[in-house]
């Protein structure tokens, strides 16, 4: 008995710093369970304040699952509670911008978002993933050429993948070679217009795969 019990704790995923937000999830689920085969959007804190995603993907059922400062290997490591649940029609992933700025080199975001793949394929099949590009800031605009880097080696994996799309925020979030002002004070975190911004690239993304992706069953 000793022994199962110890083998069911090994088993038993570790806690982690963003355990309260995945529980709050759970409650979610609990009160109000959202319907399978919606369009899922999870990552870090630019997909936790899209405060408005509801309605700028309207009509399209939509689920927010990001939890603010994760990086790639966080959303890896929830996978079970903040994506197979949902069994969702496509992933909207954005994550990668805390990486490099926790230090990571842009290979190191690679291999983890190759990881996510993984698993992906393991759990969901075929399910497209729709990654959106690392963003550029004003308080992390020294690590543009980082992003960069790690966008464009993420761009050329959706061309050998035919379950990964590259979405390119970026030109649209840049003015005369440097970030539009569409952040709040701290320089990172968008303002409502930048989720304006946001929505005029990713929303077509969003009506194209409702339209023409591959189909989704609800059982």
């Amino acid at each position: 008995m000793a022994l199962a019990l110890l083998s069911l704790t090994a088993a038993a995923p570790p806690e982690t710093r963003f355990s309260p937000e995945i529980a709050h999830f759970a409650d979610l689920d609990e009160v109000a369970p959202p319907r399978p085969c919606g369009f899922l959007f999870t990552g870090s804190s630019s997909v936790r304040f899209w405060k408005t995603l509801d309605q700028d993907m309207a009509p399209y059922p939509v689920i927010n699952r990001g939890f603010g400062g994760s990086q790639i290997a966080d959303v890896t490591l929830h996978f079970d509670q903040v994506v197979t649940p949902y069994r969702p029609r496509a992933i909207f992933f954005y994550a990668g911008d805390n990486d490099i700025n926790a230090g990571r080199a842009p290979a190191q975001v690679i291999a983890d978002f190759q990881t996510f793949l993984d698993r992906k394929d393991q759990t969901l099949g075929a399910t497209k993933v729709y990654f959106i590009a690392l963003k550029p800031s004003k308080s992390r605009w020294n690590q543009f050429a980082a992003q960069s880097e790690a966008n464009a080696a993420i761009k050329a994996l959706a061309g050998q993948r035919a379950d990964l799309d590259y979405i390119d925020v970026v030109p649209s979030m840049l003015e005369s070679g440097a970030p539009k002002d569409i952040f709040v004070g701290d320089g990172l975190h968008m303002t409502p217009a930048g989720y304006v911004v946001w929505t005029g690239v990713i929303r077509p993304e969003v009506e194209h795969e409702a339209t023409t992706g591959r189909a989704c069953k609800e059982g």
